[in-house]
């Protein structure tokens, strides 16, 4: 799939590309299995090196188990790490037989001149009572290809997060004059903070908290949508 994002003074194009490595143990009980489907960037621009390096080491981060010695920038070789690592990890430990499992969606969900939002889906399991998984927001510059850190997209952080938590206390019906999480939500210190993950979308800036984020794994992630009527004065880029 070819994606086409116009920008001030020239035009980005994606190739959707599909990555998978499968590994199955003779006493497995299933298959081993590590898939990345993700925009890449087409040509040898500073602008799509910079967006693919950046898509690329978010996904290294998510897969490849934290581990630092690992430098190539190349998507098979990362994939081949990761059953490389489930096959020492049986190795040191031969009664295991539980596959691990890496799966990573990426996809442009929002893009105009000034701004490319790519949203990386991802689940992985590598052992223990579950899996863990979530969203994450890469925002670029399309005319730059460098990441726009979420504390620029606003032209007064102060003022946008009171704006946000009004509107998250009366999504979540937390009153006013109550702690933020006298109704179990787990903010750090008790303070109500903008969340890691921030997006773009056709029908407003979607504020998103990742499972473990604000609340326990069962209560899963949790989200506030604010349309672009209310928060437009707020941005420095749309």
């Amino acid at each position: 799939m070819i994606l086409l994002i116009s920008c001030a003074d020239e035009q980005l194009t994606f190739t959707q590309k599909t990555f998978q490595k499968q590994l199955t143990l003779p006493n497995a009980k299933d298959t081993t299995t590590v898939e990345v489907d993700i925009p890449v960037a087409d040509g040898k621009t500073i602008v799509a090196d910079s967006i693919n390096n950046k898509i690329f080491s978010v996904v290294k981060e998510i897969i490849y188990l934290e581990n630092e010695s690992f430098t190539s920038k190349d998507y098979n070789l990362l994939l081949k790490s990761f059953i490389g690592s489930y096959q020492q990890f049986v190795h040191d430990f031969p009664d295991y037989t539980t596959p691990w499992d890496a799966n990573v969606k990426g996809k442009i969900t929002y893009q105009t001149a000034a701004v490319l939002n790519i949203e990386i889906d991802h689940y992985s399991f590598t052992g223990g009572a579950h899996g863990n998984g979530g969203l994450r927001s890469i925002i670029i510059d399309p005319k730059t290809g460098k990441t726009i850190p979420n504390d620029s997209l606003f032209k007064n952080k102060k003022e946008f997060k009171a704006f946000a938590e009004k509107q998250f206390r009366t999504k979540y019906k937390i009153p006013a004059n109550n702690p933020i999480n006298s109704t179990g939500l787990q903010f750090e210190n008790e303070k109500f903070q903008l969340p890691q993950n921030i997006f773009y979308t056709d029908k407003g800036l979607l504020l998103y908290y990742n499972q473990y984020e604000v609340a326990s794994y069962v209560d899963g992630p949790k989200e506030l949508l604010l349309p672009y009527t209310e928060v437009d004065p707020f941005l420095n880029f749309k």
